[in-house]
């Protein structure tokens, strides 16, 4: 009885814990086999305790080249999904227009829809355009992909916002650009870099869209992709534990931050 009493206690901890353990399972399955030393081709089963890989990351062919130009599309369709998306979300929220409800329909389209609508629509524009297929073809549909998540959250701490603030501030005599960089911009920053994180990772990570996209271009997902075809090597298992670790360091550094600053508040 005692026991029935302290799992209806802890339930939801113990439902919230699975499921987390649930989600990390690959994670810790990638990084265990990024220490394999595999026989053949392909790393699907565990041999023996290796770190030949993490000294040599870059050791496959193509791999570091394809990631370096993942990381830079990603950054380039972060700022500009990320600028454009801002504007967007400020200018619904803070303003009327006519089709302002279309817009905002519109806007939730590419989150809708299934990517592989988007990659082929996208591809036959650019035939019709006579665009040669290659990165500026991935920037331009990553930064239309990226684009309603981004204003979906920025959106939403836009209208959280106190607008008695920035009435306060002009008050105050504060001129449109001071009151929005001094009071808008730094109260709109927590939806502004969440929307920036979502469309670095959704960047990082698209397969699909850039595979109708990308001509003869290889970005680290179609290396990944093409790599398993042929036998997967243990640096590509290397390179995902170091994106993890890198992603759990800045979740953690940004969780001592914000208690920092809430301590220094109270």
């Amino acid at each position: 009885m005692a026991f029935v009493n302290w799992l209806k206690r802890n339930l939801v901890v113990i439902a919230g814990l699975v499921t987390l353990g649930y989600l990390l399972l690959p994670n810790v399955v990638v990084t265990v086999f990024s220490f394999n030393d595999p026989k053949g081709r392909f790393n699907y089963e565990w041999q023996k305790f290796s770190t030949d890989a993490w000294t040599d990351p870059c050791g496959v062919s193509g791999l570091c080249s394809s990631l370096a130009l993942s990381l830079q599309i990603a950054f380039w369709a972060t700022l500009g999904a990320t600028v454009l998306g801002a504007m967007i979300a400020f200018a619904l929220v803070r303003y009327r227009f006519r089709a302002r409800g279309a817009v905002n329909s519109l806007i939730f389209m590419p989150m809708a829809m299934p990517e592989v609508v988007m990659a082929a629509s996208l591809l036959t524009l650019f035939l019709n355009m006579g665009v040669q297929l290659g990165f500026w073809t991935i920037l331009i549909a990553h930064i239309m992909f990226c684009l309603s998540f981004v204003v979906t959250a920025v959106k939403a701490r836009v209208m959280s916002m106190d607008p008695r603030l920035e009435q306060a501030a002009q008050d105050l005599y504060a001129g449109p650009l001071q009151t929005f960089l001094r009071v808008t911009l730094p109260i709109a920053a927590p939806g502004i870099a969440a929307g920036a994180l979502l469309a670095f990772a959704l960047s990082f990570d698209d397969f699909i869209i850039t595979n109708f996209n990308a001509g003869s271009t290889v970005t680290f997902p179609m290396f990944v992709w093409g790599s398993a075809q042929r036998g997967t090597p243990v640096q590509i298992n290397v390179i995902g534990t170091a994106m993890f670790i890198i992603a759990v360091l800045f979740v953690l550094a940004s969780m001592v931050i914000s208690n920092r600053r809430n301590k220094q508040k109270a």
